[in-house]
């Protein structure tokens, strides 16, 4: 498909959009569930240029490349450009707020972010499932593997259910407000890397108590029950393997739900973990209880206290006209 005739390539034109983090798999729902979060998120300047090609400039120290080729951003933003069928250019800044490694969707918020930037600049013509499937390119780039469990949500926004890849078929999900604590402990766990240790085979007994898992956390969010959220947020079949790539796990989760938390996990590869609270207060003890945990440990590590991000990737600033005001947001609670 081409969307030469539509598209409206006025050089000069700026946008500046925020790519929210996400947390893949939502404990049970491994390469097929995802949320976005309000916090932390990533910043990208892009301006269409009268240059064909893409120039990629990093505000950050995480060191990441500037050759589109061996960029999670320059990539995506190749496959949208393949099916444009016309010359343009791009420049690009990137201030990378989202460590990567984190386990929070680093690549993903690159990928999603220069592809939902450069589809505004050129008029919106593409779909949001088109966004995901040029997005896609990016993290099989970072991890190997054609994934969109953490880039679904990052363009729909909300908790999404990715029900198959090829073909992309994704289902946004309704969920009742839920507070998110993570910990982001300053290791890093390469998703390539952590794939590579799951086992290749799964015990029937265990894979029908997943399924179990899955069905009721996504009926829990559709239901706005806490009560079968919290019974269904278990992974028999992942977690158990990943978890011992990550200090203090088995103790953060037993801690935090003594303090009130529903339950949590591993958020996508790890090595951050997040814990998910009815009520704010509840999140914030759960906070203070791991900082107790890792402090102990000797782990430097960020915590976070949010909500799940509805919107997705937003647009901040922009030399075009937006939809509506709703995309100049803040991220506080």
């Amino acid at each position: 498909m081409t969307k030469d005739k539509q598209a409206k390539a006025i050089p000069g034109t700026r946008v500046t959009v925020s790519s929210p983090a996400s947390i893949a798999n939502f404990v049970c729902g491994f390469d097929v569930l995802g949320m976005a979060l309000n916090s932390p998120d990533d910043l990208m300047h892009v301006q269409l240029s009268e240059t064909p090609g893409i120039r990629i400039q990093h505000l950050d120290d995480h060191q990441l490349p500037a050759i589109p080729e061996q960029n999670v951003a320059g990539v995506s933003l190749m496959a949208l450009m393949q099916e444009l069928n016309m010359p343009v250019g791009f420049d690009i800044s990137i201030n990378k707020r989202i460590k990567p490694g984190s386990g929070l969707g680093s690549s993903a918020a690159s990928a999603a972010g220069i592809v939902v930037a450069a589809n505004h600049l050129l008029g919106s013509i593409f779909t949001k499932e088109d966004l995901v499937r040029f997005a896609m390119s990016g993290e099989k780039l970072a991890s190997g593997v054609k994934h969109a469990d953490n880039i679904a949500p990052c363009i729909y926004g909300g908790v999404t259910l990715i029900r198959s890849i090829f073909p992309l078929d994704v289902i946004p999900l309704s969920s009742p407000l839920m507070y998110i604590t993570v910990v982001h402990p300053q290791i890093e766990v390469k998703t390539s890397d952590s794939r590579q240790i799951l086992r290749k085979e799964v015990l029937l007994k265990d894979a029908i108590r997943q399924w179990g898992n899955i069905a009721g956390l996504v009926t829990g969010l559709l239901k706005n029950d806490y009560d079968i959220i919290s019974r269904s947020l278990e992974d028999v079949i992942i977690e158990p393997v990943r978890s011992i790539l990550i200090p203090g796990f088995d103790e953060v989760k037993s801690k935090s739900k003594e303090a009130g938390a529903m339950g949590g996990g591993i958020a996508g590869s790890g090595p951050s973990i997040f814990m998910l609270s009815r009520e704010k207060n509840t999140a914030i003890e759960v906070e203070d209880e791991i900082k107790v945990i890792f402090n102990k440990i000797g782990i430097a590590y960020n915590t976070y206290v949010t909500t799940i991000n509805q919107h997705g990737v937003r647009i901040m600033e922009s030399d075009m006209e937006v939809d509506s005001l709703d995309t100049r947001v803040t991220h506080n609670l």
